[in-house]
């Protein structure tokens, strides 16, 4: 983004005297609108706008079969895709590598590490037959137009296509030896509302000069030297930590970071919690 060095300037000394350009003081977010069941194919789905930040997030599931070293978990895939038309860096493969980089943030966030510990999405509730048969829950996130915070905007819209996906009642038939491979029956009218209390929100904190702001808009991100998403659930506990920006920072300033990302979390969480229960409401409303 080419900004004046007039600019730069002032975008810096607004956030060193905690006055943004848009009047925001630096732990400040942006207004988040959701809509949710924007997808009727999906299972669940949802649409996050906050600022011009514009995201949608869809989620499908699927009968599949548990890998071997987690026969008692169901599989969770995140992928990301961004519009060429939401910024112009995104045509051709600008497009591709920020895709990769949202996807691999975003499974870092909500999943944990290798081992599953920290996974903000429970893994055990997608099992149906440990071994045998599991959910797979397929996580699309499409990035529709982009003025900065785009990973906290995606977080919040799979928080909100989750609160908004059921997923069907299975029955089980019992009569199989333990080598088969047991018959299943989906059902087409009962659905199982999936539990989103453990999963997180993620808040990211960008470093301008020697302060860090929250939600920042793109001419703000253009003046970062770091940035930390930090994704932390209901309960204060951080399910994943992701850094960009060439920027190596201190550890003691690491910390400092993840406590502000604690305390804005809680309102951030409660803002997006009633934005999904109004939305929800506003879905049954129409249906």
């Amino acid at each position: 983004m080419g900004l004046s060095v007039g600019e730069k300037h002032f975008i810096q000394g607004g956030i060193a005297h905690d006055l943004r350009a848009d009047g925001r003081k630096r732990l400040t977010y942006r207004p988040i609108f959701v809509e949710t069941g924007v997808i009727a194919q999906a299972n669940g789905s949802a649409r996050v706008k906050i600022g011009g930040t514009e995201v949608i997030a869809s989620v499908k599931a699927e009968l599949g079969r548990p890998s071997s070293s987690a026969p008692d978990k169901g599989k969770v895939s995140i992928f990301i895709d961004c519009s060429p038309t939401a910024a112009p860096q995104f045509e051709g493969r600008g497009g591709e590598e920020l895709s990769m980089e949202l996807s691999a943030a975003l499974r870092q966030c909500l999943l944990g590490g290798k081992s599953g510990a920290g996974a903000g999405i429970n893994l055990s509730s997608l099992s149906i037959v440990d071994g045998k048969v599991c959910w797979d829950l397929y996580i699309d996130g499409l990035v529709v137009s982009m003025d900065g915070n785009v990973l906290d905007a995606l977080g919040a819209a799979i928080k909100a296509a989750l609160s908004n996906t059921g997923i069907p009642k299975v029955n089980i038939a019992s009569a199989t030896t333990p080598d088969e491979q047991p018959e299943v029956d989906v059902s087409d009218e009962e659905f199982l509302q999936f539990d989103t209390t453990a999963v997180p929100v993620i808040v990211t904190l960008t470093k301008v000069g020697r302060h860090y702001i929250v939600d920042a808009a793109s001419e703000e991100e253009s003046q970062m030297s770091s940035a930390v998403s930090v994704s932390i659930n209901r309960q204060g506990l951080i399910c994943g930590l992701t850094k960009r920006g060439g920027v190596g920072l201190d550890p003691s300033v690491i910390l400092d970071m993840i406590s502000v990302a604690k305390h804005v979390s809680e309102q951030l969480m409660d803002n997006l919690d009633s934005e999904i229960a109004a939305a929800e409401a506003a879905m049954e409303e129409d249906s």
